[in-house]
């Protein structure tokens, strides 16, 4: 089973906004994730799961994967926390607009 160690560089840590953007990138990969914190593992997949983890910028988190493309998944995900997921609100530029929203 891979597993990789790495610092989370999000701005907020997982929280909110960052681990939204995490826990939808962990649904698209076809193989079993954990996200490990401390002595705490929880279902990469579950958002309440990651928000309960509390992981802050600068923490070392551990995801590990079980499948066929386990190797590929870690290390798809691993990049995405070690960015800062914050970034694009940090840059002041605007955000897309919804496009059913009225003008």
């Amino acid at each position: 089973m891979p597993e990789r160690t790495v610092t989370v560089g999000s701005q907020s840590g997982l929280h909110a906004r960052p681990a939204k953007l995490f826990v939808q990138a962990v649904a698209k990969q076809p193989v079993t994730v954990t996200l490990s914190a401390g002595a705490r593992t929880v279902d990469a997949r579950s958002m309440l799961g990651v928000l309960s983890l509390g992981v802050d910028k600068g923490d070392r988190v551990t995801l590990a994967a079980e499948g066929d493309r386990a190797a590929a998944a870690v290390d798809a995900l691993a990049s995405l926390l070690e960015s800062d997921l914050d970034a694009d609100l940090d840059s002041g530029a605007p955000s897309t607009p919804d496009p059913g929203r009225a003008r």
